[in-house]
């Protein structure tokens, strides 16, 4: 997931952070296992608006994590192979269920839950504080990242 519809989101209209208005964000993407690094570092390199913004991000260091899950208000679940950003919505031949829910959404919030204590959360000042190599390679891959 390489953030940009996201971020605009946790903004907000009115300027407001996601924290501001009562919205919890919380996004668990892969961690060292995954099939792309260049993808990772791309999203990597576009965290820190996000992390101010008030969202969790956490990443999924067991095996590969591959899940696009979404969870509205406990009652709508999006679900399928689709990338919440904006070269999946209007380029990628993708699939994606929407269900509305509770129950449904019930199972996939305790589901999501499960992964999120799995994974390891990020705070801002740990993202900042990374070694000036990494940053200068997701700085690279975030220079393609619309054709990621």
């Amino acid at each position: 997931m390489i953030p940009g519809l996201v971020i605009h989101i946790s903004a907000g209209i009115d300027g407001r952070c996601a924290r501001e208005r009562g919205v919890k964000l919380r996004i668990v993407v892969p961690g060292e296992h995954i099939d792309s690094d260049t993808v990772r570092n791309a999203s990597r390199a576009k965290w820190g608006p996000l992390l101010l913004a008030g969202a969790t991000i956490a990443e999924y260091t067991s095996t590969m994590f591959h899940c696009k899950v979404l969870i509205i208000d406990g009652l709508l679940t999006s679900v399928g192979s689709t990338n919440f950003d904006n070269r999946s919505f209007r380029l990628n031949d993708e699939a994606t269920l929407n269900i509305v829910d509770k129950a449904f959404a019930s199972i996939q919030t305790a589901t999501s839950e499960a992964d999120l204590a799995r994974a390891k959360p990020l705070s801002h000042a740990q993202w900042q504080a990374r070694p000036a190599r990494e940053k200068f390679t997701e700085w690279l891959a975030s220079l393609i990242d619309t054709q990621l």
